[in-house]
């Protein structure tokens, strides 16, 4: 498939406005954690002080996640989310007034972490209803796996384009408001957006659980998968710090949104081109090649760059970005129970946003220490780390295509050879 029958056979499964719900209602993630990072550092003139508000903002949602999760996978997404999304709307509203009262810094941290504890799991959640709709249209074979290659596909690119958006969002209402504008932004965004996903009539119902093994998310075949992931926030993490002490270094301190929106320009695209590959080529494969790219394609950055040059080098290593994401979700969709696939993508996404935000804090480090290239180092790390385990731990047969979308019995226990 093109990436205009990808995006027709999404169509063709919910429509338009479920696609641009799913990213309006995405957007307020990354717009809370730069708008609150810009609000607090402005107000209080700390930027410790912004790091550990955003830190605990993030950690909160990793907590919190699969939590929001578990609970639509057991009841239906309709209620978590339209509960989350406006009670997260307004600890946005109530934390912003904080931050401008000029709250202690303990009593900041801790309302952060509770707004990040209640942010709804948009991703995981429209992930999990594609799933569904898919499963609910009758495909089988072929087209069922063009069809989930699809959708994982346009959801890697969302979460791309909103990664790349929010930040640019803030900016603008930065400067056209004020550093408060931009999170009370996502606060109606959450708040709009995030009920209109819940209220959609697309919202799967809950299930009850699988008794036994059939229930399990604690396996081997999703284990394993929480690695890469947190791989790939350690490379963001040090991407991001990394590309601004570039800029900053260079004199030119605009040029780091401008290299992010190159390395998610060709990240969103190579995602998308993920569902024109062969069925036939496993996903294990995709992923261990996803990975390698991943690694290698970091190397170039530690070569003497101008602008120009680390831009071009940033563009070509976003090809691997996309389809290593795409493809860890796809393999979750393998590993995962039926009744729990929510929780099973929260659970892994919360590993990447983990990543995230200890690699940043650590690239930073290693930022102040050895200069741009120091903070890169963390990005190949994330690569080669996730090579590795994706060559040498994981194996194939554990992610064996199931129409009930449960996992292979072979998921369920410790294999000893590759399949």
């Amino acid at each position: 498939m093109s990436p205009l029958q990808t995006l027709r056979r999404m169509h063709d499964i919910a429509g338009w406005p479920l696609l641009l719900t799913t990213f309006l209602a995405r957007l307020p993630i990354s717009m809370s954690l730069i708008g609150l990072l810009t609000l607090v550092t402005t107000t209080t003139g700390s930027v410790a002080a912004a790091g550990a508000v955003t830190g605990a903002f993030a950690l909160g949602e990793t907590v919190g996640g699969p939590v929001i999760a578990r609970f639509a996978d057991r009841h239906g997404q309709r209620v978590p989310v339209l509960a989350t999304a406006l009670v997260d709307a307004v600890l946005i509203t109530v934390l912003v007034y904080a931050v401008l009262a000029g709250a202690s810094a303990p009593a900041l941290i801790a309302l952060a972490a509770v707004t990040g504890m209640c942010m709804p799991q948009i991703g995981p959640m429209a992930r999990t209803r594609w799933v569904v709709l898919i499963r609910r249209g009758g495909q089988r074979g072929v087209q069922r796996e063009r069809s989930l290659s699809a959708a994982m596909s346009v959801e890697g690119v969302l979460d791309e384009a909103a990664f790349v958006l929010g930040p640019a969002l803030v900016g603008l209402l930065t400067v056209a408001f004020s550093p408060s504008a931009s999170v009370l932004g996502a606060a109606v965004l959450i708040g709009l957006f995030g009920s209109a996903f819940a209220l959609h009539p697309t919202a799967p119902p809950g299930a009850p659980p699988a008794p036994g093994a059939e229930g399990r998310i604690a396996t081997p075949a999703l284990l394993v998968l929480a690695v890469p992931m947190f791989c790939q926030g350690l490379f963001f993490g040090g991407m991001s710090t990394g590309v601004t002490a570039f800029a900053a270094g260079s004199g030119y301190g605009d040029l780091s949104g401008l290299m992010y929106a190159v390395m998610g320009a060709s990240s969103a695209a190579a995602g998308l081109m993920m569902a024109s590959l062969p069925v036939g080529l496993a996903l294990t494969v995709r992923t261990r090649i996803a990975a390698g790219a991943l690694f290698l394609l970091t190397l170039p950055l530690y070569l003497d760059h101008g602008a120009a040059s680390l831009a071009a080098a940033v563009f070509v290593l976003g090809a691997a970005i996309g389809p290593h994401i795409v493809s860890l979700f796809g393999l979750i969709e393998r590993a995962a129970p039926a009744s729990r696939l929510s929780q099973s993508m929260a659970v892994i996404l919360s590993c990447l946003i983990l990543g995230q935000a200890l690699g940043s804090t650590a690239s930073g480090v290693l930022a102040d220490a050895h200069g741009h290239q120091g903070a890169f180092v963390l990005a190949t790390l994330g690569g080669l780390v996730s090579f590795a385990v994706t060559a040498l731990v994981m194996r194939t047969r554990w992610y064996g295509p199931a129409e009930s979308g449960s996992p292979s019995p072979a998921a369920l226990t410790e294999p000893t050879s590759e399949g």
